[in-house]
């Protein structure tokens, strides 16, 4: 920490510990940023004291609270997976299990409410684990390509430009957008409800019109998906 008071500091909020980063800059105004990793990020003015900065951070304290908790909310859980046969394994919301098969050519079939994993080795959980990511990117690409322009063809009307995106294999977020208009989507979507997987997009797509997380957003939100939130609330109990 620098001796300006720059760098990390925390506040006791009931029962509660804010931890922030704090920069100074030459500017008017104090600014408060909740990131999706759920980091607090304070930009102050120059002239402020780290008291002062401080109080401000226990006057939002109850807001930067609930913006960490939205963002947890929105964190894919994430159970450790072994990839052997038994195991449950998900797609559009529906769980499969895996069954690995010895084959010469390598693939992987979905049929019969079972995953099937044709390998060389069934006691390679890796190669098992490799072919059947894999199939999830591939089946990805084709959903989510579907559901994105769907999505955006009910919401074009509402001044918002066509979205430029990409799958990722994501670990914190099922998707995410950029100021200049870029959208990341998790490959782990497939693994959602198909309402679940538009909820995101639409969610990711509002950002491309308003970037945070202000009542205009929801407004528009509501507006377009107006049981946005019961389907948020499903895709909380989707375990990737």
């Amino acid at each position: 920490m620098s001796s300006n008071g720059q760098g990390t500091h925390r506040i006791a909020f009931g029962s509660k510990t804010i931890s922030f980063e704090l920069e100074y800059r030459p500017r008017k105004t104090l600014e408060i940023s909740v990131y999706p990793d759920l980091a607090v990020r304070v930009t102050a003015p120059s002239e402020r004291t780290l008291e002062e900065v401080k109080d401000k951070i226990r006057k939002r304290a109850a807001w930067i609270l609930e913006q960490q908790y939205f963002f947890s909310l929105y964190l894919p859980q994430q159970p450790s997976r072994q990839y052997i046969s038994g195991e449950s394994h998900l797609y559009l919301g529906k769980q499969y299990r895996l069954k690995t098969v010895h084959a010469e050519t390598e693939k992987v079939l979905l049929t019969r409410g079972f995953f099937f994993v044709h390998t060389k080795d069934r006691r390679d959980s890796k190669r098992t684990r490799q072919l059947l990511e894999q199939w999830y990117r591939d089946r990805a690409e084709t959903v989510l390509r579907t559901r994105v322009q769907a999505c955006y063809g009910r919401m074009r009307k509402y001044g918002i430009p066509e979205p430029w995106y990409q799958i990722r294999k994501m670990s914190k977020r099922w998707g995410s957008c950029s100021k200049d208009g870029r959208m990341l989507l998790n490959v782990h979507l497939v693994k959602a409800p198909s309402h679940c997987i538009d909820y995101v997009i639409t969610h990711e797509l509002c950002h491309l019109k308003y970037f945070n997380h202000g009542k205009a957003f929801y407004t528009l939100m509501t507006q377009v998906m107006p049981d946005w939130e019961k389907r948020k609330k499903r895709l909380e109990q989707v375990a990737i």
